[in-house]
């Protein structure tokens, strides 16, 4: 009984050496890679699906963190563990009786084992941002959303006579510091140069007097955050009280979003993406608002698009994807009602983006720049065929970026540091125009109530969410309260939002 004991015990012991090692690398090569996109985000991805994970990034963390985290347990155990000599702690009393410190004799290598240990658990827990999360969400409470929400609910929403068909397409990472420096990006040259003659010749809303975007917001940093961002005026929070791991039912079942007010107004509404929708929960969300379908890798095998085993990247690439939108919009264009079609690219994609050799040229020094430069080719034939087609004439098309890239090393190799980096955004077709585009603070809930503006739509108030829409040249949030404050707040606990959003 005593032996087995004392294997329970090393277990344990060499249990709790590896975790704090895995802690530690994880946490490293979490912000070595993504950056900081705030410990909200790690929440969001542990609480929801993680099935259909590119293998790029599966076999990234396992190489740079689980094994590495292995291998040094086995080396690091015996070091520790050795029948090395014990400190028996004691002091002399008047110089004569040794008076015992603690209890129990420690060795000089147990010492080290709790200090190395405890210190990287700490220092992992601050790489990620975990003691502010902490204190943010347990110790304070923000009044944002009770002073500033405006429910979809309780204003009036007047759409044209005849409704507008909506095509929005979200196109992953994609950001204006791509661009040259002489049009205020960050590059030698215009990787996107499609993507820019796209936004000089429509509608872009912009943190200068040129081509720009937002910057980084709280808690609207990865994809199912930007979607649910800028589509329900809301960033997105977890109440981790309510959510189990595995038990996942969608995003904001209480909170009314461009979906819901579109799927009210009789719009057939569809999302498509080239991997797993149910990733990130997305697929969830679009249901869960009144999609009428979601289209993914499994959607483009049954209609075969793709082979069944296909498998490429995080599913199929953007080339294909094209296709398939074309396809899909043909058809829905076809019934005899407006629609909404989503579509959200995946190629540009951190670690490197994929390298679609149907697209890219070996124009730049670096894959994630050709992959990039392909994307924004891509994407201007995609609107130049939308251009070309019977609904086009009443149509608006959004074009986006979902959030700031988290390829983290392609911009510390490659991007000045104290570069202020902006989300790209460029909307077409809208049936209305503005003075109010340029020199905006703004973030992507504003995108919410905006995008129904650019439908034709007039909003009571100009503010849905805790969006405004650009178009009014009504003050937003970011600027009527400053953009620190506003992405502080949104880091916060809210009674309201947990009340109102997340409980249906």
């Amino acid at each position: 009984m005593k032996k087995t004991m004392k294997v329970v015990k090393y277990l344990i012991l060499a249990f709790i050496l590896f975790a704090a090692l895995l802690a530690f690398l994880l946490a490293k090569w979490y912000t070595d890679r993504y950056g900081d996109t705030g410990f909200m985000s790690i929440i969001s991805t542990f609480m929801t699906p993680w099935k259909g994970c590119s293998n790029n990034l599966s076999i990234s963390w396992k190489l740079n963190a689980l094994l590495p985290a292995g291998i040094l347990t086995l080396i690091l155990y015996p070091i520790f563990f050795y029948r090395g000599k014990k400190f028996n702690w004691t002091i002399r009393k008047d110089g004569k009786n040794p008076v015992q410190l603690f209890p129990i004799k420690l060795r000089l290598s147990n010492i080290i084992f709790t200090v190395m240990c405890t210190t990287l658990v700490v220092v992992a827990a601050i790489m990620v941002r975990f003691p502010e999360f902490v204190v943010d969400y347990y110790f304070d409470d923000t009044k944002l959303y009770d002073d500033h929400y405006v429910s979809p609910d309780e204003v009036e929403i007047t759409f044209p006579e005849k409704k507008r068909n909506l095509i929005y397409i979200y196109l992953e990472s994609m950001e204006t510091s791509f661009m040259s420096k002489e049009q205020g990006g960050a590059q030698k040259v215009d990787m996107i140069p499609e993507l820019t003659q796209l936004a000089q010749e429509n509608v872009n809303f912009s943190h200068n007097n040129g081509i720009g975007g937002w910057p980084r917001i709280n808690h609207t940093t990865w994809t199912s955050a930007a979607l649910v961002a800028q589509t329900s005026g809301l960033p997105l929070t977890m109440d981790l009280s309510k959510i189990e791991i595995g038990k996942f039912e969608g995003y904001l079942p209480g909170a009314t979003n461009l979906q819901d007010i579109l799927k009210e107004q009789g719009y057939y509404q569809t999302f498509m993406c080239g991997s797993d929708a149910n990733f990130g929960s997305r697929e969830e969300y679009y249901y869960l608002h009144g999609a009428d379908h979601v289209y993914d890798l499994f959607t483009a095998r049954k209609d075969g698009l793709i082979p069944e085993d296909y498998m490429v990247w995080w599913g199929f690439e953007d080339s294909k994807l094209f296709d398939y939108a074309k396809q899909e919009l043909t058809e829905i264009s076809k019934k005899d009602q407006p629609f909404a079609f989503t579509l959200l690219t995946v190629d540009t994609h951190h670690i490197d983006g994929y390298y679609d050799k149907s697209c890219c040229e070996n124009q730049h020094s670096e894959q994630y720049e050709n992959v990039i430069s392909c994307s924004s080719r891509q994407v201007k034939a995609f609107v130049e065929w939308i251009q070309q087609q019977d609904f086009y004439e009443n149509t608006t098309v959004v074009v986006v970026g979902d959030h700031q890239s988290m390829d983290n090393q392609y911009f510390v190799r490659n991007v000045e540091e104290g570069y202020d980096r902006h989300v790209y955004n460029c909307i077409i077709n809208a049936p209305i125009t503005t003075e109010f585009s340029k020199n905006r603070v703004f973030t992507p809930m504003d995108l919410f109530p905006t995008t129904l503006a650019a439908l034709g739509c007039t909003i009571e108030g100009e503010r849905l969410g805790i969006g405004t829409n650009l178009f009014s040249g009504h003050p937003t949030l970011a600027e009527e309260l400053g953009l620190k404050y506003l992405n502080d707040q949104i880091t916060k606990h809210s009674d309201y939002y947990v009340d109102h959003f997340i409980e249906d």
